[in-house]
């Protein structure tokens, strides 16, 4: 029962309410359950980037745990603060978690519904019609919802183990057990000095914290634990994305697709749908199926002239800066991917929209990043010259 709750209160309870904070300073038309959950993890991860990395550098003995304490603290004060946000909204009567909009058929589409359906016999057909499309529509849901199924079943009953996990999983298993972060060789156990190459991608050591906050053995966290949490939460941030794009009763043939492509993607062990299903609890699965697709559902958010009105939210762009330094959570490569493909579609859109002013904005949401390269050089050149 106390493994249970640990698990409910970091895993969910906790960054719900760290989503409340940039849910806050968005237009209520864009607040959803699945925007603040969302929202509250990279933010989460943000503030472990921000415990955990200093800690690693710049502290040799119980980094572990001081990183945890420093985590510990500013989660707590953050949720804190999107609880004392969302009350404040309710006592003044401002809009709560409101869902967002889906799109809908233009105007015109709805113009022709109304003066076909009002033409005799046909007002009921109409009627009719719309029974069928919400039939065959929950038929849909169902569908998708059984290939979840079967790909957890699956991530738990054939479990994927590879020459990796002797790497990140004892990684993580050595920070709950000794209280320190990349100072042991996980191969050997002896002691070494700081790895360069992996001591900025703390992914692993958030793993190490859920495990000693729950009380359950590092391993069974990452491929048990893990997929249970991730997989459903990069299905829901893909239903986060198809919501900006697609008609409501389109958006289940939409997470179909996206699931027959996990399921069938696995023409090479080097594929994101690889990784997204058989190293699910590894850093680098989490970049590539979480934190880009996260930064599309951003810009999709940023550039929706729906519910924009000429207004730019301010929750947006925390949200971006969350995004970027989750990149350094899970992989310090994916750092440079991320603001090279920021600086593209940033590019495009600035073009597309005739609004310069936002090369600036995304530019400082990317500050976090720049001081993440240049302390990884820093340290990677000292390295070199010991």
């Amino acid at each position: 029962m106390t493994v249970m709750f640990g698990f409910l209160f970091w895993l969910i309870l906790i960054p719900f309410c760290i989503g409340l904070i940039p849910a806050n300073f968005i237009l209520p038309q864009k607040r959803s359950p699945g925007f603040v959950l969302l929202s509250g993890y990279f933010g989460m991860w943000a503030l472990f980037e921000i415990s955990a990395v200093p800690a690693v550098l710049w502290v040799e003995y119980d980094n572990f745990k001081i990183a945890s304490a420093v985590f510990t603290v500013l989660t707590l004060l953050s949720a804190a603060a999107g609880i004392a946000l969302l009350y404040r909204n309710g006592k003044a009567g401002k809009p709560g978690l409101i869902a967002g909009k889906t799109r809908k058929r233009s105007e015109a589409g709805k113009e022709n519904d109304k003066s076909v359906s009002n033409v005799g016999g046909l007002k009921g057909y109409m009627a009719a019609s719309g029974k069928w499309l919400l039939y065959h529509t929950g038929i849909e849901w169902l569908l998708f919802f059984g290939l979840l199924a079967f790909q957890l079943y699956k991530a738990l009953a054939y479990a994927s183990f590879d020459g990796d996990d002797a790497y990140y999983v004892v990684e993580s298993l050595i920070a709950q057990e000794a209280g320190v972060m990349y100072r042991i060789l996980p191969l050997t156990g002896g002691s070494t000095g700081l790895d360069v190459r992996h001591a900025m991608a703390v992914f692993p050591m958030w793993t190490a914290f859920v495990s000693v906050r729950a009380g359950m053995h590092a391993t069974i966290v990452s491929h048990v634990v893990m997929p249970l949490v991730l997989i459903p939460l990069t299905y829901l941030l893909y239903y986060e994305i198809g919501r900006n794009v697609f008609r409501r009763e389109n958006l289940p043939v939409f997470m179909m697709i996206m699931a027959l492509f996990q399921i069938f993607g696995n023409v090479s062990i080097y594929t994101n749908e690889t990784f997204f299903l058989t190293r699910t609890w590894q850093g680098k699965a989490v970049a590539g199926a979480l934190v880009i697709p996260a930064l599309f559902w951003v810009f999709l958010q940023i550039y929706d002239k729906g519910v924009r009105n000429g207004r730019t939210d301010a929750g947006l762009w925390i949200l971006l800066i969350c995004i970027n330094m989750t990149a350094g959570v899970c992989s310090s490569i994916s750092v440079f991917l991320v603001c090279i493909l920021i600086a593209v579609a940033t590019f495009c859109l600035a073009v597309a929209e005739r609004d310069w002013k936002v090369l600036f904005k995304v530019g400082a949401a990317c500050i976090p990043n720049v001081v993440y390269m240049a302390v990884y050089v820093y340290m990677a050149y000292s390295y070199l010259l010991k």
